[in-house]
């Protein structure tokens, strides 16, 4: 998958009945479904059955098993309440008879209330900050599957403000920020553009937690999976639009590392809020 037109195609679901859906998957290089995919069809299949006046404001979900890319994931909602200002439905997505992963969503009115928001990291500009491509270009020869990994087309940009030296690991500060923006237009639909955000939103969350043990491990002897991922929206995002992914990890243990995120604008406002929770084990 290389462009945001794709990832539209992709999260869009085929309708099977009131609350039964079917999603087509992108065939990735590490063989399973990817996370972030499975949390933007989750959403979409959600929003199709809630009234047009509301808009998704958080979710909550669990990977329970590792989806397989090969085989269409069915999506089974349950309306569990219309109330006059939230909406609240519950998500199960199922391949071969059992569930990979569930999410409960929360869509809401526009309301005017309180407002207040913590400030944006001080940071150079996209425009300042090169991309993740050109990271590892010079370690094409070196780390040749790091490189393939990296140095590909993808529906959205990266642009990681700290770079580190893969051939010379070291233990790093668990913070860490990266510049996203989509490679292509998107639909002026502030819903098709939380998909999208929650779609991006599971890249570069887990390994933040991995950070202040660089030195101990190498790559290919981890096993890492997403546990659980939650997000909150707080404004209209645009994620055609640069936006600053600001993560960091509090807490690491028991092979569980704990990761938060916060997705600004350049114009410094809070649009997102992320946490996930992902199993980083030394393969045994």
């Amino acid at each position: 998958m290389k462009t945001t037109a794709e990832l539209i195609d992709l999260i869009q679901l085929e309708q099977l009945d009131d609350n039964l859906f079917r999603g087509q998957n992108y065939i990735t290089p590490w063989g399973r479904v990817f996370g972030g995919q499975v949390l933007a069809q989750s959403i979409h299949a959600a929003r199709v059955t809630v009234p047009e006046d509301r808009i998704v404001h958080s979710m909550h979900g669990y990977f329970i098993l590792g989806g397989d890319p090969n085989q269409p994931i069915i999506y089974n909602v349950d309306r569990i309440r219309d109330g006059r200002s939230f909406t609240t439905r519950r998500v199960v997505a199922i391949q071969k008879g059992r569930a990979i992963f569930n999410m409960s969503a929360s869509f809401q009115i526009k309301e005017k209330g309180f407002a207040h928001q913590i400030l944006m990291p001080d940071v150079p500009p996209p425009d300042e900050v090169s991309t993740d491509k050109e990271w590892i270009e010079p370690f094409k020869k070196e780390l040749p599957d790091m490189y393939k990994r990296y140095h590909i087309d993808r529906p959205i940009e990266f642009r990681p403000v700290e770079k580190f030296n893969p051939l010379n690991p070291k233990k790093e500060s668990p913070f860490r920020h990266i510049w996203i923006k989509a490679n292509g237009p998107i639909p002026d639909d502030p819903l098709l553009q939380r998909e999208i955000l929650a779609y991006a939103s599971d890249y570069n969350l887990m390994s933040t937690s991995l950070l202040p043990h660089r030195d101990r491990f190498k790559i290919q002897n981890m096993q890492m999976a997403s546990l659980d991922h939650a997000m909150w929206f707080h404004g209209d995002v645009k994620v055609d639009e640069w936006l600053l992914y600001a993560l960091d990890s509090p807490s690491a243990s028991n092979s569980r590392g704990f990761n938060r995120g916060s997705f600004f604008n350049q114009k410094g406002e809070l649009m997102a809020s992320v946490v996930q929770e992902g199993l980083i084990r030394h393969r045994k």
